[in-house]
């Protein structure tokens, strides 16, 4: 919603940027008082770092750790930077371990070593056994703060439990139930608890369990989000190679991952790379920074058009008309790998297609782009034959129909082998695609003229 001139956010944001020299915090901190934490997260994420520091330093302890909470690791990690020590404590010291080691994994290691002493050894024991994950693995999102019932309790006796440590788990709508050992028996809901309790508070809760649907802690972070999405789970438990309970997911954790992917992939899908902070809040130079490569690499990659063109420039000579129809068909070529590499690559993100997929995947584009090259390709054919003679239309006509089934494989193709060789399938989808379906679709566009033609 666009806000007004009379709008508390719209007045805090003036504050900020007029009264920052002056470091009139009182005068921020009435005006901060009258706007909502939504907005507070918005200003503080999308106003450079001294005015964001500014503006932190006069909220509660509240609103501060909730705020930080909602900020991108790469931000709350230059926001620390900016902050006095007794507020870097405070914030720390608010965090869940998942959070906090999320927020590490940005520091230089001194800070870290600093800052984790700070931390008492319950809360450093926590967030040091999540920082042991890999950065992409889910272990590395988990909560270990996870209350679990044992199989053998009753549900009067699991009940008082959940009522004793209400604050402390990350979730208590959804209870692990383990053995001796913590190995997962299965999982309880909270409502079922309570079912239990008012009515056979004597039943074992290895009776009332159903199956959990668990991950292991060294799976992909993407594959658990998407697994806990496609099951649409409020938690998850996460188990060790032992299947001993560990820790818990939880769905901010998982909406966290899927935002961050999507946008990763958005980006890369478009030839860049996604920046860690807000648009607004970005310097120029980081915004190039993240465009910059991409842009050198397919810049390269367009000389092998070029190449081609050159290969067959005597061909143009002789039939000056075939230059006209260069941008139609390598557009097509182009759009029409895209369009294949964005639904395959969206479907291995959500699980409906599989590398062991492959076959089926090349035969089902293989048709679409038939299809789609024989509507095109005629109506190539008549537009083209009606203006430049039926020769040349016969040339256009089936070079749409052959750059589209080329297209579509390729764009099929193209993700999967990404995901096959591990790596993401985004970085293969609509820049390089383009280029070498203009590239390909260029050699049997002169290939198909020169026998058509009958040219030398």
């Amino acid at each position: 919603m666009e806000t007004t001139a009379d709008d508390p956010a719209v007045e805090l944001e003036r504050a900020l940027f007029s009264r920052v020299d002056a470091q009139d915090l009182d005068a921020i901190a009435r005006l901060a008082a009258d706007v909502n934490r939504a907005e507070l997260t918005r200003l503080v994420h999308t106003t450079p770092p001294l005015q964001s520091a500014l503006l932190f330093r006069v909220l509660g302890k509240d609103d501060a750790i909730a705020v930080f909470d909602a900020l991108p690791p790469g931000y709350q990690a230059e926001l620390l930077q900016n902050l006095r020590e007794p507020d870097v404590a405070q914030i720390i010291d608010g965090l869940d371990p998942d959070d906090r080691a999320e927020l590490f994994s940005e520091l230089p290691a001194g800070v870290v070593q600093r800052l984790m002493s700070g931390l008492d050894p319950q809360e450093r024991a926590m967030t040091t056994a999540v920082l042991g994950y890999p950065r992409t693995a889910i272990g590395r999102y988990m909560s270990p703060e996870v209350l679990s019932i044992h199989g053998e309790w009753t549900a009067e006796q699991a009940m008082e439990i959940v009522r004793t440590r209400i604050d402390g788990p990350e979730t208590i709508y959804l209870l692990p139930v383990v053995s001796q050992g913590r190995q997962l028996m299965g999982v309880v809901s909270l409502r079922n608890l309570l079912e239990a309790e008012a009515q056979t508070p004597e039943a074992l809760m290895r009776d009332l369990a159903r199956d959990a649907i668990s991950v292991h802690a060294l799976t992909d972070r993407e594959e658990a989000a998407r697994t806990f999405l496609s099951h649409r789970l409020i938690a998850m438990p996460v188990v060790d190679e032992e299947d001993r309970l560990i820790g818990i997911l939880t769905m901010d954790d998982v909406l966290d991952i899927v935002d961050e992917e999507d946008a990763e992939d958005t980006a890369r899908s478009g030839g860049s790379e996604p920046l860690d902070r807000s648009y607004l809040s970005s310097t120029i130079l980081r915004i190039v920074r993240s465009r910059i490569v991409w842009l050198l690499v397919l810049a390269v990659s367009a000389i092998l058009t070029v190449q081609v063109l050159e290969v067959y420039e005597d061909r143009l000579d002789q039939v000056v008309v075939l230059a006209l129809f260069i941008p139609l068909l390598t557009g097509t070529g182009g759009n029409t790998g895209n369009q294949a590499a964005t639904t395959v690559t969206r479907a291995l993100a959500v699980g409906e297609v599989r590398i062991r997929d492959l076959g089926r995947v090349i035969w089902r584009e293989l048709r679409v782009g038939a299809v789609l090259g024989s509507v095109l390709g005629t109506l190539g054919l008549l537009v083209a034959g009606l203006v430049y003679g039926w020769a040349i239309g016969f040339v256009i006509g089936l070079t749409l129909l052959s750059i589209c089934i080329m297209a579509a494989t390729v764009g099929g193709l193209m993700p999967i082998i990404a995901k096959r060789v591990g790596a993401d399938p985004a970085v293969f989808s609509n820049p390089f695609i383009s280029t070498f379906c203009d590239a390909t679709g260029l050699i049997l566009y002169f290939t198909i003229a020169t026998a058509v033609l009958g040219l030398r």
